[in-house]
């Protein structure tokens, strides 16, 4: 159920819609809609190459039956992914992004900045749902800051996971009632759909911060957007559940910062996540074991 997820958005490919195409073999996509109806476009499809780790914009059941490979691009994006979460974190704990436009206003000539107070990082306790590849890079960067890790995940890591990392495991409803920021690095699917509802965010102590680099559905998002506006929760948000559509309540807030689902935007990533990418089609044309296949290592 909590693992880890990198985030992108979803759409039909426009040069599919409507038209059966019995000469593709491979579709490569960062994100848009592979469903029954693409399927069934593309009779001799053998292989959805999907340029990104969260798949669950593709019908993964649906291509097994059909004989259909789906391969994903983990571990590439750890870091960028990771980076961004740690990105909105700081952004949102030390106010940087309205202490940059207070300065770009022209107020710091004229108005005193007691309300740019931010808050520590050192000491607070971060709380990371998901503990794959991301969350534990995420983990890694909240222990080089000295704040206090504790996750959860479908199962506690060993010990030595543990104690190498300097993590404390936790049921989801304590680690939100215990930690000063929650990040979200888990799939979105039919168990993670609204985790964090009303009732969960309501277990969230004043002050606490969210970041979401994971997927947009996996908050309620009305009743987030609710606390945001309440004053009682600050977060940061690289994605939403209607994307691009944004909460129009969302962009009047000062407690929130908004990015545009960049969580792998970085130009080595993606060079990487596309190198990936062209070795599976290879592998693929060379009758060779797929690099990585979803479900190798799940």
């Amino acid at each position: 159920m909590l693992d880890d997820v990198e985030p992108l958005p979803a759409a039909l490919p426009e040069g599919l819609r409507g038209r059966v195409r019995p000469d593709v073999d491979v579709v490569v996509v960062a994100g848009e809609v592979v469903d029954v109806g693409v399927l069934d476009l593309l009779p001799r499809l053998r292989l959805v190459a999907n340029c990104g780790v969260g798949y669950d914009h593709i019908a993964v059941s649906e291509c097994s039956q059909r004989g259909v490979r789906v391969t994903y691009t983990p571990g590439v994006v750890d870091a960028a992914t990771a980076d961004l979460a740690f990105g909105l974190l700081l952004a949102t704990r030390r106010q940087i992004v309205a202490a940059d436009r207070f300065v770009r206003a022209g107020r710091w000539q004229t108005a005193p900045v007691d309300g740019l107070v931010g808050q520590d990082l050192s000491r607070a306790t971060l709380g990371i749902v998901g503990l794959g590849r991301i969350g534990t890079a995420v983990a890694r960067r909240g222990r080089a800051f000295d704040m206090r890790v504790i996750y959860t995940a479908r199962s506690p890591r060993s010990a030595e996971v543990e104690r190498q990392l300097g993590i404390e495991y936790r049921s989801l409803d304590d680690l939100l009632r215990e930690a000063d920021v929650v990040t979200l690095h888990c799939p979105l699917n039919a168990e993670t759909a609204a985790l964090l509802d009303a009732g969960r965010l309501s277990l969230l102590r004043d002050g606490t911060c969210v970041i979401n680099t994971a997927r947009g559905g996996i908050v309620d998002e009305v009743a987030l957007v609710r606390e945001l506006r309440s004053g009682r929760l600050h977060a940061g948000l690289d994605v939403f559940a209607h994307e691009p559509a944004v909460p129009a309540e969302l962009l009047e807030l000062e407690n929130v910062v908004l990015t545009p689902h960049v969580g792998t935007l970085t130009a080595e990533t993606r060079a990487a996540m596309i190198d990936l990418v062209v070795q599976n089609i290879v592998a693929l044309a060379n009758n060779r074991p797929l690099l990585t296949p979803v479900g190798h290592d799940s």
